[in-house]
């Protein structure tokens, strides 16, 4: 549509600020709403498990934008506010702070903690990192725990066991695979991970979880082998739910637990549209949809759904991205490897400076660098050209990047 006079956005996370930032960059003149649960400026996620979880950063830093822009822009905030409903044919979405009648509604409510569903899972002491209120009472109970244990070995398992390492605090690291990160990575980039970890006197135990004991406070992690851990403080990391109450109620079509959208993220509604974590977005590139809950892809899914907006849309067919900082250990991630049939690595293990490429039918899939910071738009090109590579010249230290396809 290109005649909206009134955009609501449910939503204030990065996705949503940057949409509402990106309309008014692209000449938008209308009213502007944005509906935030939570009683604070939008800000990234990234540093909640990082430089924030760890007191070396103030929250500020991680605000997607000062709150004078948002006066500046004319770009309404309603922090510490919910969406209730949504009423298509009208059209408007009830929120705690009143009815909001929209020309275009964008869902950005991102995505919550999938939490334990085991006994003794509600027991005090248990904590998930989502918000920053999240970190400031995780940072809190680790400065007096004495036997932590950090559950799920993903992304947020592994950088806040990280983090918590930096704060000298005692971890125990408890994944379900022998490496962290291992169906991500494959085996041989994850042990890369687990030897810094253990570098840093992580402990790890391989299992999952299935039970919490404690009489209030929880005591001990009870694993599927038998063990029983010591724990006065544990951190679920087990992945993420897309938050879609408001899209379900409403009876948008949702695919896998997400909200579907189509190549210009618009919803099965009129005039509504999704992005972000919440997103189940098709993707043209990859002819599939995909649900990234990465940083990059807020930010570019809210540029993205503005141009939709305003009736100049194209197809959101962006390559994944997504970076991770643990220890001296930094990568950037570029491209969609669900699975693969080569791994080829480029560098030095030992050393962690390395590229590692996935493989799929003879074309890189997805890309990665290590403490390598200086081909990141060749790998990125690598990534895009879809064609088919040499192995050897790939392999090859001495041999330029560009010249593998």
């Amino acid at each position: 549509m290109n005649a909206a006079r009134q955009v609501v956005i449910v939503g204030a996370g990065l996705a949503g600020a940057n949409a509402a930032f990106a309309l008014r960059d692209e000449g938008f003149e209308g009213r502007i709403v944005i509906v935030g649960d939570e009683n604070e400026m939008p800000y990234e996620r990234p540093p909640l498990s990082k430089s924030y979880l760890r007191g070396e950063d103030p929250i500020e830093k991680a605000h997607v934008r000062p709150e004078s822009d948002y006066q500046t822009n004319q770009i309404e905030l309603l922090r510490g506010h919910s969406a209730l409903s949504l009423d298509l044919p009208a059209p408007r979405v009830a929120t705690t702070a009143g009815y909001f009648a929209y020309d275009a509604l964008v869902i950005a409510t991102g995505a919550e903690p999938r939490r334990l569903g085991v006994p003794g899972a509600d027991l005090d002491g248990v904590h998930y990192l989502r918000t920053r209120l999240d970190a400031d009472r995780l940072r809190a109970a680790a400065a007096n725990a004495n036997n932590i244990v950090v559950v799920g070995g993903g992304w947020l398992g592994s950088e806040v066991a990280a983090s918590l390492r930096q704060l000298e605090r005692p971890v125990t690291f408890l994944v379900s695979r022998p490496r962290p990160l291992e169906p991500v990575l494959g085996s041989e980039v994850a042990q890369v991970y687990r030897q810094v970890h253990e570098e840093h006197a992580v402990h790890f135990v391989v299992g999952r979880v299935t039970a919490l004991r404690g009489t209030e406070r929880v005591e001990q992690v009870e694993t599927d082998a038998g063990e029983r851990l010591a724990a006065d403080l544990v951190v679920v990391g087990v992945g993420a739910a897309p938050r879609i109450a408001l899209a379900e109620a409403a009876g948008l079509r949702l695919r896998h637990g997400a909200i579907e959208v189509d190549e210009l993220l618009r919803t099965s509604a009129p005039d509504v549209y999704a992005i972000g974590d919440v997103a189940s977005a098709w993707n043209p590139r990859y002819g599939r949809p995909i649900r990234v809950e990465h940083w990059d892809n807020a930010i570019n899914q809210g540029k993205a759904v503005a141009a939709t907006i305003l009736g100049r849309g194209k197809p959101y067919d962006r390559v994944p991205y997504l970076y991770s900082d643990q220890y001296d250990l930094g990568m950037e991630y570029r491209g969609f490897a669900p699975e693969w049939d080569d791994l080829v690595i480029r560098g030095d293990l030992e050393r962690r400076e390395f590229h590692a490429f996935w493989l799929a039918g003879g074309q890189i899939a997805a890309a990665m660098n290590v403490n390598l910071w200086e081909d990141g738009d060749v790998l990125q090109a690598l990534v895009e050209s879809g064609r088919p590579v040499d192995l050897r010249v790939l392999a090859d230290v001495d041999a330029p990047l560009a010249q593998a396809a």
